[in-house]
């Protein structure tokens, strides 16, 4: 199947610049440099403090671009100088005051400009990655695109772009690296004699469904590629886009090699639109659920992440919601802060819902061993104490009322085949 035609994409730069060479005109992204604040992770905004100067990014999850970790230099705005360039109200302000800031807790700012874009070259020479987690079900993952144009604020994948020399803010959902020739790569690494056949998830460091996979469709012809050779996958998506390619999945389905999952953070539309700003709605992912079980595909619902303090109550309503459209297993995740999301996630609270954020932040700390963040194996997914004993018996009793307590089968991997041999791979 010939690729579909799509714009051009940039080409990257090298893992871990420490520099960031101007691109070309046409496509700069803004250099203002109140998109770039110092936000070290330690950094711990209290209550007190007022809403910070800019409004929230239309379609946007994060609102800044924080220096990354692996960056040399740093670049802090003066907030004074900011201030004073903002409008000043009809019939003046007093000397020296500071324009009021308005309430920050219904949502993005309609009148802030909507950040562009870009789609960048991966130089990536493998499709596969391997992982040795043992929190993990799989130890193969295939990602075609690095960052999501979704805007998760809550997203555990930000941090992995500060490897590229990119921001986990804006960067992340702004700057979507795109392997071109990932339907190419893998093809050429199923068919090597070592290629063992196991399970590859899709989606594990990015969201395969993302918007600009509408338009270049790479997902679609990995997965292609997948039910050519029979190999079992199990796709995660926050995006009813997945649905397109049912027809795919029902000839891996053949064979007991695939599942589905939609993953659910919350019910709550306008909170959904702020959480995750081009993630498709709840109600589409349920539509989504629906028409794949409808279809005959395994398909189950991730509770994810559930955010102690903000979300948590809604898991019983949630799994229900799945359960009526048709899901037939269910896992949850907590709230997971990793290197820089802590400020970025901070920041996303005290603009959103700034009246939860003492509470949020608290249970997390309690779930954490008094941090926002515990990366140990075993914990570092569903936390340990008292909140985390509540959220796990919450979620076991009512997945076991509805029925989504049962563990999936294991996927087959004993239809496994290597379509015309080794000539699949000459001139790769």
């Amino acid at each position: 199947m010939a690729p579909p035609p799509s714009r051009p994409v940039e080409p990257a730069r090298s893992p871990r610049a420490s520099t960031r060479p101007s691109a070309h005109p046409s496509t700069r992204l803004p250099t203002d440099p109140s998109t770039r604040p110092s936000t070290h992770p330690s950094t711990r905004l209290r209550a007190s403090e007022p809403p910070a100067l800019r409004p929230a990014r239309k379609g946007r999850g994060a609102r800044t671009n924080p220096t990354g970790r692996f960056e040399v230099r740093r670049i802090e705005p003066d907030l004074d100088a900011l201030a004073s360039s903002l409008p000043i109200p009809a019939g003046g302000a007093p000397e020296g005051a500071r324009p009021e800031q308005d309430s920050r807790d219904e949502g993005p700012s309609p009148h802030a400009a909507p950040s562009p874009t870009l789609a960048l070259r991966d130089p990536s020479r493998s499709a596969i990655t391997t992982n040795q987690s043992p929190d993990l079900p799989f130890d193969a993952s295939l990602n075609p695109y690095r960052g999501c144009e979704h805007g998760c604020a809550y997203c555990y994948a930000r941090p992995t772009h500060e490897y590229l020399g990119y921001s986990a803010g804006l960067d992340f959902e702004t700057k979507i690296l795109v392997k071109e020739d990932a339907p190419q790569l893998l093809r050429r690494e199923l068919s090597r004699p070592s290629w063992q056949p196991r399970v590859v998830a899709i989606s594990g460091v990015t969201d395969a469904y993302q918007p600009l996979e509408r338009k270049l469709e790479l997902t679609r012809r990995c997965v292609e590629v997948f039910a050519e050779f029979r190999n079992p996958i199990t796709i995660i998506t926050k995006n009813a886009l997945v649905v397109r390619d049912i027809d795919l999945f029902r000839r891996l389905a053949e064979y007991g090699a695939i599942s589905v999952a939609l993953s659910l953070t919350t019910l709550d539309r306008p909170l959904q639109r702020a959480l995750e700003p081009r993630a498709s709605s709840p109600d589409e992912r349920l539509r989504a659920i629906e028409t794949l079980a409808r279809a005959g595909i395994p398909t189950g619902v991730m509770v994810a992440p559930i955010i102690p303090g903000l979300t948590d109550e809604e898991t019983p309503a949630l799994l229900a919601a799945a359960a009526s459209a048709g899901a037939r297993r269910a896992g949850y995740i907590v709230l997971r802060l990793p290197h820089g999301l802590r400020a970025l996630f901070d920041d996303w609270l005290l603009t959103h819902r700034p009246l939860r954020r003492d509470k949020v932040l608290h249970r997390l700390e309690s779930l954490r061993g008094g941090r926002l963040n515990d990366p140990r194996f075993g914990s570092r997914l569903r936390g340990e104490g008292i909140f985390a004993r509540q959220i796990a018996d919450v979620f076991r009793i009512q997945a076991r009322r509805l029925g989504l307590d049962a563990p999936h089968p294991p996927l087959s991997t004993a239809a496994f085949r290597r379509p015309g041999g080794e000539q699949l791979v000459l001139g790769l």
